[in-house]
């Protein structure tokens, strides 16, 4: 997303949530915390003020998967507004994050009221979806483990050809980053330890910080 668009899209989250007309609560999340488990009762839609909100699902068979990672500006949870009664997913915050949480009575209501925001609250969850849904299926159907990796680091460091050549991640463990990239532990610890001998990143040793991804990390995920 440029850097036009992201403003216009907070001038408009912010036409959507400071309204009188909604009541809306800021909480504030510490890394790794919950915000709502998969099959907690749907009745609210939540916007990311600050922060960065990983989304997960859990198979019948006990098996976890990550379905997205969200950063400011994004609202999650709009299952509810299309009559969603239990949430389908889990979310949890990767850093410690701000949200804003409005009941869903009164996001309906000022959607009905302002057509134009309406519409563009349309188009940018509907922007959402489709970047999920690609990100997915890039990734499960066509990416190596080692591309699926180097995508999944980027995609928690925000990656933006405007950023700086490097960029500190959330602290994250190697379980994690396998779920994410859709392979094994083990895998993802060679993965990382060819990467850091290659320059795309730097770590400390610990399974759970100190990481900047490097730009060149890129050339990976260009990879044919």
């Amino acid at each position: 997303m440029t850097a036009g668009k992201t403003r216009m899209a907070a001038r408009s989250a912010g036409r959507l949530l400071d309204s009188p007309r909604v009541a809306s609560t800021c909480v504030r999340f510490t890394p790794f915390e919950t915000i709502f488990a998969q099959g907690d009762r749907c009745t609210s839609v939540m916007y990311i003020e600050r922060g960065r909100v990983r989304l997960s699902v859990i198979s019948r068979k006990g098996k976890t998967a990550v379905v997205a990672m969200l950063h400011a500006g994004e609202f999650f949870g709009e299952g509810a507004l299309a009559g969603q009664r239990r949430r389908r997913s889990t979310a949890e915050t990767m850093a410690g994050s701000t949200i804003t949480i409005v009941e869903t009575a009164d996001m309906r209501r000022r959607l009905h009221e302002d057509v134009a925001l309406s519409d563009w609250f349309r188009a940018h969850m509907l922007a959402k979806n489709i970047r999920i849904e690609k990100g997915l299926a890039t990734d499960q159907l066509f990416n190596s483990s080692r591309k699926r990796l180097a995508r999944a680091l980027m995609r928690l460091a925000h990656f933006d050809e405007r950023r700086l050549p490097r960029y500190a991640l959330p602290a994250v463990s190697r379980s994690a980053l396998a779920r994410m990239s859709g392979t094994t532990r083990p895998r993802v610890a060679a993965l990382m330890n060819d990467f850091q001998k290659l320059g795309f990143i730097e770590c400390d040793n610990e399974p759970h910080g100190g990481l900047q991804v490097h730009r060149s990390m890129l050339n990976i995920v260009l990879q044919d």
